[in-house]
């Protein structure tokens, strides 16, 4: 199911938790300090194959000042996770080095506000070419390093599919002008939204659960 993806190193995690002395860190304050860790690591990554991140002109500014603009609001429609118009397709080497999801991904940025840099990637989710995309929404910093991932529509693995019928329930997003973040799934039978996720972006560019809702 969609969720916001976190993964790392039992050892990194061990060095924060004994850093911190004996204060325990509340589950935001540990994924914001691992996160941070995260964007060293790509810093030092890049560093390391020539990319200067300091220089106005370089590899990664470039790519993401000639992503098409989405505007705001948007929201899922069948047409547009098929066909993703304005995607561009993100160079491997920029993937690989971005830690981006799945295969072939592609991009489009969101427009900028409040000092918030985002962008929608399509992440095909087989190696092979057969283009079946789920989409993630990405922040950036400053030097247009993830800071945060949230997937927004994603297709089920085959093992799902047996208890789910693709046909009944549709996977909904939308992201509004001032970026509130609603993902939800929907019922078709009933007419009815089953499950409904809200967020937003913080200040320090993570994707925050503002509310969540079920019905039976």
């Amino acid at each position: 199911m969609r969720k916001v993806a976190f993964i790392v190193p039992l050892l990194i995690i061990l060095a924060v938790l004994f850093s911190c002395g004996s204060r325990r860190l509340s589950p935001a304050e540990l994924e914001h300090k691992l996160d941070s860790i995260k964007q060293l690591e790509v810093r030092e990554k890049l560093e390391a194959q020539g990319i200067n991140l300091e220089d106005a002109n370089n590899l990664i500014k470039q790519f993401f000042d000639s992503l098409e603009i989405q505007p705001l609001p948007i929201s899922y429609t069948e047409d547009y996770v098929t066909y993703l118009p304005g995607f561009r397709k993100v160079p491997e080497e920029l993937a690989s080095y971005l830690n981006f999801e799945g295969h072939h991904p592609k991009a489009i940025s969101l427009p900028e506000s409040l000092g918030a840099r985002m962008i929608l990637l399509a992440a095909d989710e087989n190696e092979k070419d057969e283009h079946k995309y789920s989409l993630w929404l990405y922040s950036l910093d400053e030097d247009y390093i993830p800071v945060d991932k949230l997937c927004l529509y994603a297709l089920e693995d085959e093992e799902d599919l047996i208890d789910i019928d693709p046909e009944e329930f549709i996977q909904y997003f939308s992201i509004t002008s001032d970026y509130e973040i609603h993902l939800l799934d929907y019922s078709k039978t009933a007419r009815k939204t089953c499950t409904e996720e809200v967020y937003y972006l913080d200040s320090s560019r993570h994707f925050v659960l503002q509310e969540s809702e079920s019905t039976n």
